[in-house]
Formats: structure tokens, sequence, C-alpha cells
């Protein structure tokens, strides 16, 4: 992993809300099977970290709590990037042992990545990765070169020198990926207004980063196009968060969010928006 595209200048993703309906059976799958750490804990929320300073991740139990939609925009998936592929091939060691060999899991190798994906116990999507190089990845035109492609389990599980212990310190978000109910419109939510760059497309889908990374941000519609919104009290995304490097980046994107038409409301350090799906993203300064 490569601290240049999690750190200024880059615009990333720092930190994901996703609502659950259990949570203290979440806080039990993210602290004991995955290995997060719980950096505050109240009756409805749990704040999880990786270093014991920095939120990654936050899970909200809201007052009647439902299950996930289907068919809706909102999470397809959040992607947590381990440092380095022999932390991604402990954690594959682990879900095997841990599971017995029975836990759903996908595993793919994109060419950019490796990365294995399966879901938290209400539906939410986790994808766990580690990057290649960026000397390795493919780049033509401004379009890096990505793909799904069978993942070599043997040779990432002999890649293991030590037991999985819990998420390495330097472990961040990766990226997100979400589902949306208009592409173009979504286009221009995200390139006019955030400034991300489309990096590559697959059919009803738009990969976006910002400085040169492969992506902070996924957007399709396989859920169908015009897929409504899911309810507030539903299990998926709240919102997430992009950091800006300075206030002079923060405000030329309020400015831009507001040229293509959307609403950008000031808090007390941060903006809140929405893309044209509803999925709500905070604007925050790192």
């Amino acid at each position: 992993m490569e601290k240049k595209f999690f750190e200024q200048p880059t615009i990333y993703v720092g930190e994901v809300n996703i609502n659950v309906t259990d949570l203290k059976k979440s806080i039990t799958f993210y602290k004991d099977f995955m290995g997060f750490k719980v950096m505050v804990e109240e009756e409805n929320k749990a704040v999880l970290t990786a270093d014991g300073k920095i939120p990654l991740l936050t899970l909200e139990q809201p007052e009647n709590a439902a299950p996930k939609e289907a068919r809706t925009t909102g999470l397809y998936h959040f992607a947590i990037l381990l440092p380095t592929r022999g932390d991604l091939s402990a954690f594959l060691k682990h879900i095997i042992q841990a599971s017995g060999g029975q836990m759903r899991l996908g595993a793919s190798d994109h060419y950019v990545s490796e990365a294995l994906y399966f879901d938290d116990p209400d539906g939410n999507g986790i994808e766990i990765a580690h990057d290649r190089d960026s000397s390795e990845w493919n780049w033509s035109d401004n379009q890096v070169s990505m793909a799904t492609v069978a993942l070599d389990g043997d040779d990432l599980l002999a890649e293991a020198e030590e037991d999985w212990k819990g998420m390495p310190t330097d472990t961040v978000i990766g990226h997100i990926h979400l589902h949306v109910s208009d592409l173009e419109k979504t286009r221009e939510f995200y390139v006019n207004g955030l400034g991300y760059d489309v990096v590559t497309e697959f059919p009803g889908a738009l990969f976006t980063s910002h400085n040169g990374y492969h992506h902070h941000i996924g957007l399709n519609v396989w859920n169908g196009v015009g897929a409504p919104t899911p309810a507030e009290n539903s299990v998926g995304l709240n919102w997430f968060t992009l950091h800006f490097p300075d206030e002079d980046a923060l405000h030329k994107t309020k400015v831009n969010l507001e040229k293509v038409g959307a609403s950008v409301k000031a808090e007390e350090d941060y903006y809140v928006t929405e893309d044209p799906s509803g999925n709500a993203i905070q604007l925050k300064l790192n």
C-alpha cells in the first residue's frame, strides 16, 4: 500500500458509516473476527479503528432498524486496504480456519490489486484487499487496466509468514463502491463537482480516482437505472467522508458542486452533500 494515495494532496475516502440491525452482534464480527479495535462504544453506535486513533468504520443501530433493501442505491461494498500481500494472506488463512471453510467468500485478481469479498452479518458488502505496487499498474491515455479474474488462492496463502493478529495499524479505507440510479448524472457530480477522474469504465459502471490512484470511488447502476434510495433506518450506507488537503481545495469543490446543482450544507467543521442518488458524503479537511 502506497500512502501517497491516502494523504495530501490526494482527496481520499477516510471513514464509512453504516447501519446494522444488531450492534452487539456486529461489534463481535468486526472486532473479534475482522480484527478492528473499538474506539468508541455507545448504546446505538460503535466507532472502529485499526490504529486506535483514526476512525475507519462507524456502526449505527437506528431505531426500528430494518433489513437491507434489495435493488436500491447505496452501498455495494467498502474496501479495507491492508498494507501488504502478507497481511491479506494471513487474513485469508484466518477466514478459512475461523469458518471451517464454510464462509461464503469471493476472491478476485483485479491486476492492480488482489481482493477477497464477503458480507457482514447484515449483508453489508466488504472487500478486503492489498494493492500491487503502482509501478505494476498498466495505464493508457489516463485509463488504468483493471479486470476481474480468478485469484490464485494457493499462491496467496503461501505468502503468509505470520498468523492474523488483527488489522495492521496502517490499514485504511481503500475505496467505496456505490449503487447509483443514473450513470451520467453521477459522472457529472463526481467529475465536474468533486473533481475526480474517470479512470476506467465497465458496462454500467464508472471507476473514479484522484491523484493517479486506480480508484477511490466505484459507481454502478447494476441495481437498475432509476433505483430508489433506501429508507433511512435500513441496513446500508449512512455516509462516507472525503478528506481534502487544504481549505482552498475544499472551497473549490464546494463551489463546483453548487455549479452542478448539488446542495452543500456547512456543519461545524465539515460540509455535507449528496450525490444524485442520495448517497451522503461528508467533506472534511485532513
